[in-house]
C-alpha cells in the first residue's frame, strides 16, 4: 500500500513563496505539508532584496529581528549616468514615517530560505525534501490527491493544493492553467562580484548609459555587490570577460572575481487565473517579470501571506468557501500591474529606438541630478517609497464595494493598516481584530468587540496622518483594513462585512 498523508493544505515548492505559505499556515493552526523535489534549500544567491512590506510580514511571523541581523541594510539610492554620480537619495527620508522598515534589506535567497526553514521547524512544521509531485488528481468530493516521487510519502490527499513551484510550475502545467505573456528579446547578465571598485558601498546604485544599464546591490562585505545589466547582442556570445570590459569602459566599475555569473532571458507572464477549483498558484508559478525594481520575491511572499490567511479563515469556518476567490481578485491585479510596469521600464532601458535612447542619454543626464536633489523634498515623496516598497497596495474588499465607490480607492480601507508607531505588535497574532484610535468611550468599543467576538486594541495617540482620530477599524489577519467606522456604527458595519465573507 502507498504511504498516504491526509492534510488540509499541500504546498508544492519550498522556495521563499512556499516556505512563507507553510510558515503562515502553521502559525494559523492549519494542517499542511510542504513538498519539494530538491534535496534541500537552494545554495544560490538568486533573489536579494526585501522591501518594507515583506519585513512587516516577517514581523508578524516573529522573525524580523533575525532577518535584520543577517541582512545588509541599504539606506540610500545613488543614481548616475555612466561614470558620473548624481548625489544620493536617503530612503528613510523618502519613506516619510510610513513603516518601521524604511530601508532596503539585502539578503540572498539561499540565506532567506534557511531562515524560513528554521522558523517553520520552530513552529512545528517541516519540509518533505526529495518529494517531487508527479501527478495531481481532483476527486468528485472536491479533494486533491498529489502523487509524489518521494520515499517517505507517496500520496498526499488535501482539501487544497498550492503550486509555489516556480516559473516552470508542474502544478500549473498539470492543472492546465495558461501562462500568458512574452519573452523579451534582450537578455540580462547577473554577477555576484567581489572586491568591486567604482561604486559607493552599502548603497543601491542605479546607473544609466545610452546603450547600457547597471543596477548594483550591496551584498554584505564592504566591496561585494550584485551587478545586473543588459546584454547587447547574442547572449551566447557574451562572456564574463566581455561584461567586465563593458562595466569598466562605460561605468568605470571593476571587480576582481565573482561567486556567480550568468545570463538569462527575461519573461513577462501572468497565469490566466490563480485558482482552478481547489488548486491555487503563488509566486513565480503565477507571475514572472524582469528584475527591475527587485519586486519578484517580495510579490510571491505577499501572495503566500494573503492566501494563507484566507485558507485559515475558510478552514476555521469564519469565511465561506467562495471567500477564496478573493485571493485571485486581490493578488492577480497586483501581478498584472507589476508585470506591465516592469515590462515598460525594461523596454525603455533596453530599446535601441531613437526616443528611448534619447531618454537614456540627454534627458536622464539632465533631469536625474535634479530629481535626486528635489524628489525627497516633495510633500508626497513618500508615495514613491510606498510604490517601491509595496506598502501602497490596495485591494477591493468586494466587487460591490468597487462598484459603489466607482473605482475610487480609499485611503485606509483595502490597504495595509497605516503604521501608527505602536500598532503593529498586535498584528503578530494574525487574527481578525478591532482597532480604536483617539479618545473613545472604551466601554462602547469593548461592547462592539464582544458582539463581534473579536479582540480590541486601543491607541489613544494618533501619529499616522491617514488614521482618523475617533474611528474604529476592522483589521484582517494579514494586516489589511477591511472596514472603517465611527463607534456608533461599528457593530453594524463590521458585522455586515463578517457576514459577507462568511456567506462567500
Amino acid at each position: 500500500m502507498p504511504k498516504t498523508l491526509d492534510v488540509d493544505v499541500v504546498v508544492v515548492g519550498a522556495g521563499p513563496t512556499g516556505l512563507m505559505l507553510a510558515n503562515c499556515l502553521v502559525k494559523l493552526g492549519v494542517s499542511s505539508v510542504l513538498l519539494d523535489g530538491k534535496s534541500g534549500p537552494t545554495r544560490e544567491s538568486r533573489a536579494l532584496v526585501h522591501h518594507a512590506r515583506t519585513m512587516e510580514i516577517y514581523d508578524q511571523l516573529g522573525m524580523a529581528d533575525r532577518v535584520l541581523a543577517e541582512a545588509e541594510v541599504a539606506s540610500e539610492l545613488v543614481p548616475g549616468f555612466e561614470a558620473r554620480r548624481f548625489g544620493s537619495i536617503d530612503l528613510q527620508r523618502l519613506a516619510g514615517g510610513v513603516t518601521p522598515y524604511p530601508h532596503l534589506y539585502v539578503l540572498e535567497q539561499s540565506r532567506t530560505e534557511r531562515l524560513l526553514v528554521d522558523q517553520l521547524e520552530r513552529l512545528g512544521g517541516r519540509v518533505l525534501w526529495s518529494h517531487p509531485v508527479r501527478e495531481i488528481n481532483l476527486h468528485a468530493d472536491g479533494r486533491v490527491e498529489c502523487t509524489t516521487g518521494g520515499a517517505d510519502i507517496e500520496v498526499v490527499r488535501a482539501r487544497y493544493c498550492v503550486g509555489a513551484d516556480g516559473s516552470s510550475s508542474s502544478v500549473r502545467e498539470l492543472t492546465g492553467i495558461p501562462f500568458e505573456g512574452k519573452t523579451n528579446d534582450h537578455t540580462f547578465y547577473v554577477a555576484d562580484a567581489q572586491h568591486v571598485e567604482g561604486l559607493p558601498a552599502k548603497s543601491i546604485n542605479l546607473r544609466f548609459g545610452v546603450r547600457d544599464f547597471l543596477l548594483a546591490f550591496p551584498m554584505g562585505d564592504e566591496a561585494d555587490h550584485r551587478l545586473l545589466g543588459v546584454v547587447r547582442g547574442s547572449a551566447d556570445a557574451v562572456t564574463e570577460s566581455s561584461t567586465k570590459e563593458t562595466l569598466r569602459r562605460v561605468f568605470h566599475v571593476t571587480y576582481a572575481s565573482s561567486r556567480w555569473f550568468s545570463t538569462y532571458r527575461v519573461h513577462h507572464r501572468v497565469a490566466a487565473r490563480f485558482r482552478e477549483g481547489p488548486v491555487f498558484l503563488a509566486g513565480d508559478a503565477a507571475h514572472v517579470h524582469s528584475p527591475v525594481g527587485a519586486q519578484g520575491m517580495n510579490t510571491g511572499l505577499q501572495d503566500a501571506h494573503n492566501l494563507a490567511c484566507k485558507l485559515g479563515d475558510v478552514l476555521a469556518g469564519t469565511a465561506g468557501h467562495a471567500y477564496l476567490d478573493r485571493y485571485g481578485a486581490e493578488r492577480r491585479p497586483v501581478a498584472r500591474r507589476l508585470v506591465s510596469t516592469t515590462d515598460a521600464m525594461f523596454g525603455v532601458i533596453t530599446s535601441d529606438r531613437r526616443i528611448p535612447r534619447l531618454l537614456r542619454g540627454s534627458v536622464v543626464r539632465i533631469l536625474a541630478p535634479i530629481a535626486a536633489s528635489f524628489v525627497p523634498r516633495l510633500v508626497r515623496s513618500s508615495r514613491i517609497f510606498e510604490y517601491l516598497s509595496q506598502t501602497r497596495i490596495h485591494y477591493w474588499m468586494s466587487d460591490a464595494a468597487r462598484r459603489a465607490s466607482r473605482g475610487r480607492r480609499g485611503k485606509v480601507v483595502g490597504r495595509r493598516l497605516p503604521w501608527n508607531g505602536d500598532n503593529y505588535e498586535s498584528l503578530r497574532t494574525m487574527t481578525w481584530q478591532v482597532h480604536a484610535y483617539g479618545r473613545l468611550d472604551r466601554r462602547r468599543v469593548k461592547r462592539v468587540a464582544r458582539q463581534l467576538g473579536l479582540p480590541v486594541q486601543f491607541f489613544p495617540r494618533v501619529a499616522s496622518r491617514r488614521i482618523r482620530s475617533g474611528s474604529c477599524y476592522l483589521v484582517r489577519p494579514d494586516g489589511f483594513v477591511a472596514a472603517e467606522s465611527r463607534v456608533n456604527r461599528a457593530a453594524e458595519e463590521f458585522a455586515a462585512h463578517r457576514r459577507m465573507i462568511s456567506h462567500g
